[in-house]
């Protein structure tokens, strides 16, 4: 066994202050005047109001920018920003009437809202806003997993990495409202807290075999506490490939290895030996190395034993592996001898090396020891319902089209 995990955290501080602003309009011809102010009685001439107001300074990004028609309807409405104009989503009523940008704004950016809109009169009216939002007092930064254009098993979760603690409620439904996520085949799943750290998100059942999958964290702008803002999105697609599940029963010592419900091999294994049992319940392959020295050390016993190992497929953070062990080959299939790995013969090992990918599923069947949830990415460990529970909002998610 060997103990170890990898991450990316990042964090950095920055000064700030918060000041919201109010709308503008365009003025009309009448006597009207004010924020959505517009022509005098009778004008048949559109007005449009903007807000944030143009000139406006320290603007929250966790604030919605709006445009509204009075006397007409909008025709278009652009939201752009940077020095290349990119432009930032939003959704315009059924009515025609109002305006809404979809996501949170970035921190430190000069955004510019160029609205058109047409009123009874049939003249085309334009008016424009010029804002810049406020520079956060300190920033909060993501890593994701699967990696972008990665090809998982069935069983994968998506992993959001925070840099800093999310430790109120409202700070993780503004999280969780951020996450858009993108199906070829939609599903239904849901979002759990690991910590405030760390959000998963697991389907329902395991994900469709060739489901292409697309998650966007849109974290620039979403206030997480005072002054803490998200300054950057995160995004990554990844494809679900064939459906692998390998079966290891302690009392039979085999692993029957399936592909899309079809049988591919039955093998002779070893498991934990009385006092290193392995565990029980539903993991995933979290990754692989073709070399590893498996050191007791890392498992609080300094001097057991210090081995070097081939074709490691790790399960838990805790350091149980499927792997190579030439030295147990005559226990394999009839005696469990390791301290706690799942034991195969150099062929066997280097088989199953290749024939796995992260998220796979394997289920360990027959010992006393139970798999302890969050010990490696473990979302199979607990019911749909408990899942559930594990979320800010509480509700399923139902992945939108993949275009």
């Amino acid at each position: 066994m060997l103990k170890g995990r990898t991450g990316t955290r990042i964090a950095a501080v920055i000064g700030a202050a918060v000041i919201a602003a109010a709308g503008c309009s365009s003025g009309g011809d009448g006597d009207g005047g004010g924020a959505g102010g517009g022509g005098g009685k009778g004008s048949d001439a559109v007005t449009l109001s903007i807000t944030p107001a143009t000139g406006a300074q320290q603007v929250a990004p966790e604030k919605p920018v709006t445009v509204k028609a009075e006397n007409g309807r909008l025709t278009d409405v652009t939201l752009t920003h940077g020095k290349k104009n990119e432009k930032a989503e939003g959704t315009l009523a059924q009515d025609g009437t109002s305006w809404k940008s979809a996501w949170s704004l970035k921190p430190s950016t000069t955004y510019t809202v160029t609205a058109k809109g047409t009123g009874g009169d049939g003249e085309e009216v334009t008016e424009t806003s010029t804002f810049t939002t406020l520079k956060p007092r300190a920033k909060l930064e993501s890593g994701m997993s699967p990696l972008d254009g990665e090809t998982v098993g069935v069983g994968m979760p998506v992993q959001l990495l925070l840099s800093r603690p999310v430790s109120t409620k409202a700070g993780k439904v503004a999280v969780e409202k951020s996450l858009e996520i993108q199906m070829s085949q939609p599903v239904q799943g849901a979002w759990y807290w690991m910590s405030d750290k760390e959000v998963q998100f697991r389907p329902r059942e395991y994900w469709p075999t060739g489901q292409k999958v697309k998650v966007t964290a849109h974290l620039a702008g979403v206030k997480i506490a005072d002054g803490v803002y998200g300054v950057a999105d995160r995004s990554a697609s990844f494809t679900v490939g064939e459906k692998h599940v390998t079966t290891v029963d302690a009392r039979k010592h085999r692993a029957t290895v399936t592909e899309n419900g079809e049988t591919l091999k039955n093998i002779k294994v070893s498991l934990g030996k009385p006092g290193h049992e392995s565990y029980s319940g539903t993991m995933i392959v979290q990754e692989k190395a073709k070399d590893i020295i498996m050191d007791s050390a890392t498992t609080g016993n300094p001097g057991e034993y210090r081995i070097p190992t081939k074709w490691n497929v790790r399960l838990t953070y805790s350091g149980v592996f499927v792997h190579s062990a030439p030295w147990s080959t005559a226990s394999q299939g009839s005696d469990n001898v390791s301290h706690g790995c799942v034991n195969m013969s150099p062929g066997n090992a280097k088989w199953f090396y290749d024939f796995s990918k992260r998220g796979d599923i394997v289920k360990v069947t027959g010992t006393s020891r139970e798999l302890r949830f969050g010990n490696g990415p473990t979302p199979w460990a607990k019911s749909w319902e408990d899942w559930l529970a594990g979320g800010a909002i509480g509700e399923p998610v139902t992945g939108t089209p993949l275009t």
